[in-house]
């Protein structure tokens, strides 16, 4: 059975009642991703917040069903999802910024919803405070109290004001949380030490807002993405994540083949069963 939890949240200088089940909304995720997610293994591969071609996100979804994902991510519009779900066999994610455009895009098909990442706004001089970023949250889930809903942390506050966002996400109705951080390093190294520094980031974060949010939400999937590769995709799962999130690295090449090979080289870093952290925690 379920239980039911009532919490508060400030919206617009308003004080708002949620009510929620416990074990609520994940349950009517795909049964595959449920245990991609248990299995601490999900492989998440991202098109793009600001990707509206089709020609590119028809090639990356049927790159991400060749290759061994799980879950595929794309702009938050009606005709990418029904053109992602005919390409793949994937469930598929929308993303977007404004909660007014989710509804169409799940009556299209979408399994779930998210907010941010954010990294495509930041070299615009676009970026997100947390209390943008739990309003939006808010809005979202007074719009689709039954869809899955995953939230991004904004990679730009710091670290201790991640967690405590994070854990103010879940409270407001945030089913999954979402680190980044690509953007924000500045590697300096070649080959793999270069991608470790890439990565640092949105590991880092990770770490610590898993670390955090398992104490009281031990349910919540953290899933890190941004700035990662095959080589840092298994430090994620290491550091506390339940999955991984991956688009650059794919959605930049320019052929569909070279995307196969990297999501495979992605599927095959990433566990194939639980590994506990307390066994292997890199940053402990």
């Amino acid at each position: 059975m379920t239980s039911v939890e009532e919490f508060f949240a400030l919206v617009n200088g308003r004080i708002i009642m949620f009510v929620v089940e416990s074990m609520s909304r994940l349950q009517y995720l795909p049964v595959s991703l449920q245990r991609s997610i248990d299995k601490r293994s999900l492989l998440k591969i991202i098109s793009g917040l600001s990707n509206f071609d089709k020609y590119s996100v028809e090639c990356v979804a049927k790159a991400a069903s060749i290759g061994g994902a799980d879950l595929l991510d794309v702009a938050c519009s009606p005709d990418l999802v029904r053109l992602a779900i005919d390409s793949s066999s994937l469930p598929v994610c929308v993303s977007a910024v404004d909660p007014e455009l989710f509804p169409a895009a799940v009556e299209a098909g979408a399994s779930m919803v998210e907010i941010g990442n954010f990294d495509s706004f930041y070299p615009k001089g676009r970026f997100f405070g947390a209390a943008e970023v739990l309003d939006l949250t808010c809005r979202t889930r007074q719009l689709l109290p039954d869809v899955v809903l995953s939230v991004t942390v904004p990679h730009c506050l710091p670290i201790d004001q991640q967690i405590e966002l994070s854990i103010d996400l879940v409270e407001a109705g945030a089913d999954w949380i979402q680190t980044e951080g690509g953007t924000s390093a500045k590697p300096f190294s070649p080959g793999d030490l270069g991608l470790i520094e890439k990565a640092a980031p949105t590991l880092a974060a990770a770490h610590s807002i898993s670390k955090n949010i398992q104490k009281t939400y031990p349910s919540v999937p953290v899933i890190c993405a941004s700035g990662l590769s095959p080589v840092t995709a298994p430090m994620a799962i290491a550091a506390g994540a339940s999955g991984v999130g991956v688009g650059s690295v794919v959605n930049r090449l320019d052929n569909q083949l070279a995307m196969v090979a990297i999501i495979k080289r992605l599927r095959q870093s990433l566990p194939s069963h639980r590994i506990s952290t307390s066994s292997i925690d890199i940053f402990s």
